[in-house]
């Protein structure tokens, strides 16, 4: 299989399975187990996404998550630690997947033949991404967790541990491409993939930080000079070399699984994702 090939299979077969994971962050059921903790808020995501790294200082968490305004990560971190545990936010969120997975899929869904053979493949991917974890901090944090015995979960642990992956790789490709966090949510901006105001709002930064990076940008030929940021050729083509790099990064995870693996999980979740994409991010 030539690299294009795999590092397509890659994408498209993240694509398809990530709403599974991503919907962690949106559900109330989440929320409502961090708060039995005494997190609340924003800092619920914070605390239970860098949990499985331990109770790790709030500039690991800066590191690693990277497009968040420091400052953000400050409020939550280490205070997070001080009301509850890493082990505690872990269960936590495991019990806000299987509530959301219940209500929107349903028993029969999540106790399906279909959910058990999802979760097997799922898993076989993770395994072999876990087995490549230098460079890869968060995903290694979520490797090195014991694996949930239900089917549903095995299959949203597994996506976790692929996002993370995944998610490293595209950071190490932003470092190497002189992209700082703020930097690159505004290349991202100006792709048009998601309007510029939501990515600046979500990930804590002021307007005047957002147009000092932007002009930054423009200094370094990523951005054409202008009132609106619109990437250039040049830094359209740095993007999507990117874009294709972090795939190609991601494609060994799903080399165990093959084509015809990654084409049987793709169908097997396709429909309960497109439920999570519909119910939660419309």
């Amino acid at each position: 299989m030539s690299t294009d090939d795999a590092a397509l299979r890659a994408r498209k077969t993240w694509r398809t399975v990530e709403p599974l994971h991503g919907m962690i962050y949106f559900v109330p059921e989440a929320a409502a187990a961090y708060e039995r903790l005494g997190i609340t808020g924003r800092d619920g995501y914070f605390a239970s996404r860098s949990a499985p790294m331990g109770a790790v200082a709030a500039e690991v968490v800066v590191a690693t998550f990277y497009n968040f305004n420091p400052a953000l990560v400050h409020s939550a971190l280490p205070a997070a630690w001080s009301t509850t545990t890493p082990e505690a936010l872990v269960t936590a969120r495991l019990e806000g997947v299987d509530g959301a997975m219940r209500r929107l899929l349903g028993d029969d869904v999540v106790t399906s033949a279909e959910m058990s053979r999802a979760a097997d493949l799922a898993r076989l991917a993770a395994e072999e991404a876990s087995t490549l974890i230098e460079g890869r901090p968060l995903a290694a944090g979520h490797a090195n967790l014991e694996w949930p015995e239900a089917p549903h979960l095995v299959l949203w642990h597994a996506q976790s541990i692929l996002r993370e992956y995944r998610g490293d790789g595209h950071i190490a490709l932003l470092v190497t491409h002189g992209l700082s966090g703020i930097e690159a949510l505004v290349t991202h901006g100006a792709s048009g993939e998601v309007p510029a105001p939501v990515l600046r709002s979500t990930r804590g930064w002021s307007a005047e930080e957002w147009d000092d990076a932007a002009g930054r940008l423009c200094a370094r030929g990523w951005l054409a000079e202008g009132e609106d940021a619109v990437l250039t050729p040049w830094g359209g083509a740095r993007r999507q070399e990117i874009e294709d790099q972090t795939d190609v990064l991601a494609s060994a995870a799903y080399a165990r699984l093959g084509d015809d693996g990654c084409d049987e999980l793709r169908s097997l979740v396709r429909p309960w994702s497109r439920t999570f994409s519909e119910v939660l991010f419309r």
